[in-house]
């Protein structure tokens, strides 16, 4: 009998943006199930998902990472393998 090995899921934060799009082509061709998230997923176009025709194969939520709740909402429900944050550093001295 063959075992199949359960798919993986990876979240990705900030999935709209150019590198967080190109990491989800890349983990769907390896064979992952990929969540996406953006500060608000209902309004985002995630134009570059479209343009790379993987938009339809993405689930997407709404997180804010300042925000302790969203983050455990869409942690609970996805129960990711794996988590990237590919988003651009945040500059601590003007926080």
């Amino acid at each position: 009998m063959i075992q199949e090995t359960p798919t993986r899921t990876a979240l990705i934060c900030g999935i709209s943006g150019q590198d967080g799009s190109y990491l989800a082509e890349l983990l769907l061709g390896k064979g992952y199930r990929v969540v996406g998230t953006s500060r608000d997923a209902q309004m985002s176009s995630f134009e570059n998902l479209k343009r790379l025709n993987i938009r339809d194969q993405v689930e997407v939520a709404s997180m804010a990472m300042n925000d302790f709740r969203s983050v455990l909402n869409v942690l609970a429900r996805y129960q990711p393998d794996e988590i990237y944050n590919p988003q651009k550093a945040w500059d601590t001295q003007k926080l």
